[in-house]
């Protein structure tokens, strides 16, 4: 069974694309978002419709005809694609991935000088096997390695990128500076401006936050009053007034003070979508909505892998979301001076070691934040008592030996069987949340991440199957 084959039934219209673009938008700008989404799709062979607790309205799904006979349409502008040359490889669904958030400085372009410098940079992660997710904030003054322009700042790889016409553009050259920065892959981007997040926020709703010290919030250009924050409980904050909050660095902790009210700011944008009042009128203004976002909006990211992301989403808990800040007060990096385009710049230089550190953290399952249970792996393997279907992908009778080594290990092998086909590799599909079986798994066969498939399936006999290949006969004895 191939995980997601449900996708191929679903007829993509241009009503769906519209009502999945809400979805997407708010996922990339605040990654939890998902977590409740999905229980408001239907994904069926009919037409989606959502279930009645989401407040949608149904509406005649029979197309209006205008004089001439033909069917009318009343769509909203057609966004921007990234062309399908420039599209990373399609995501597997079951290995972790990574997405990069853009906040870009319009007020470049509008001061002619060039393409826009990145004014935000966060780094999504979710992780398909543990249901973990995280967040890590890169300061905008990070002294780094840009790939083909060497050392500048890091919120210059976007404008170099854009103005030297580089494959990917300013998004491809940003992408390619964070993975050589931490070390990780960066899979996909969402790239969005001011303008665009204000529209945003005037549309789900004033947000609430707390700040922690007096804030003077100033609006981007003239014509509006600054208005002062206080410490000492929750604050009602609305339109531009959320991204200046977001913006501001004129305090004590500068840059790392300021990404962590970014993070503040997304999981409040959650919070104020999914209250009951408003979920309901955003999915019903859905195309409203879309018309009105899409233009501000970029990203690379394929709408099927955003519906994988969507069903996954649901199973993700927000309070175990792992955040992390480049912060120089914590020895993650040192305040220097240099001489940028032959004027006096403040830069931060990192420091490798602590970085990576975080890094770990955020991004491994291993790190001291993991959810995940401490002891021997192949006790808590047993201790899981997951459900294990055995099939043979080289047809040589190698389920029964398989099966019988995995029972020898304590694990519960209720089915063998033969593979729809033959394997080369092994391979582990995941349909119930039994994590320490598959982590035994790879721990004791060598098994790669790209070999763990993950296809929730609470209709499956099994948790876990097995598609055995030839490449673990040897260990079979």
């Amino acid at each position: 069974m191939k995980q997601f084959e449900f996708l191929k039934n679903i007829k993509i219209t241009p009503k769906k694309i519209i009502f999945w673009s809400l979805p997407v938008i708010l996922a990339i700008i605040a990654f939890v978002v998902i977590n409740n989404l999905t229980q408001c799709w239907t994904f069926t062979k009919l037409p989606g419709i959502a279930p009645d607790k989401c407040g949608q309205a149904h509406t005649n799904t029979q197309p209006e005809f205008n004089e001439q006979g033909t069917p009318a349409a009343n769509l909203p502008p057609t966004p921007v694609l990234v062309p399908e040359s420039n599209l990373p490889p399609a995501w597997d669904g079951a290995s972790r991935i990574n997405i990069l958030f853009i906040g870009l400085d319009e007020r470049d372009l509008m001061a002619d000088q060039g393409p826009p410098r990145s004014d935000t940079m966060i780094l999504f992660t979710i992780d398909p096997i543990t249901k973990t997710a995280g967040m890590l904030s890169i300061p905008r003054d990070l002294w780094v390695n840009i790939p083909g322009f060497g050392y500048s700042r890091i919120n210059t790889a976007y404008a170099s990128g854009e103005g030297s016409q580089l494959p990917g553009g300013g998004p491809g050259l940003a992408m390619k500076t964070v993975e050589q920065l931490l070390g990780v892959p960066v899979h996909y981007y969402a790239q969005v401006d001011f303008t665009t997040f204000t529209d945003l926020i005037n549309i789900i709703g004033c947000i609430y936050l707390v700040p922690t010290e007096r804030l003077v919030l100033d609006p981007i250009g003239p014509g509006m009053d600054k208005v002062v924050i206080t410490p000492g409980g929750e604050r009602k904050l609305c339109g531009w007034q959320v991204l200046a909050y977001a913006r501001i660095r004129k305090t004590e902790g500068g840059d790392s003070d300021r990404s962590r009210r970014q993070q503040q700011v997304i999981f409040a944008i959650r919070d104020q979508v999914f209250k009951p009042d408003v979920f309901p009128s955003l999915i019903a203004r859905a195309p409203e909505i879309y018309a009105t976002l899409s233009s501000g909006i970029k990203t690379n990211m394929p709408l099927e892998d955003a519906l994988k992301l969507a069903v996954l989403g649901k199973d993700i808990d927000p309070a175990t979301i792992k955040t992390g800040v480049i912060d120089p007060t914590l020895g993650m990096a040192i305040f220097d001076n240099t001489t940028l385009n032959g004027q006096p710049a403040s830069i931060m230089k990192p420091i490798m070691d602590k970085i990576r550190i975080l890094r770990d953290e955020i991004f491994t399952t291993s790190g001291p934040t993991s959810p995940l249970a401490q002891g021997d792996a192949a006790t808590l393997m047993r201790d899981e008592a997951a459900r294990v279907r055995v099939l043979d992908g080289t047809f040589t009778g190698l389920d029964q030996r398989a099966g019988a080594l995995f029972q020898s290990y304590g694990m519960g092998v209720t089915e063998l069987g033969t593979a729809p086909e033959s394997y080369s590799q092994t391979v582990v599909i995941v349909y119930g949340p039994k994590l320490y079986t598959v982590k035994w798994l790879q721990a004791t066969f060598g098994l790669s991440a790209r070999q763990i498939r993950f296809a929730p399936d609470p209709n499956q006999t099994v948790d876990i199957e097995i598609r055995l290949g030839s490449d673990i006969a040897p260990a079979i004895p």
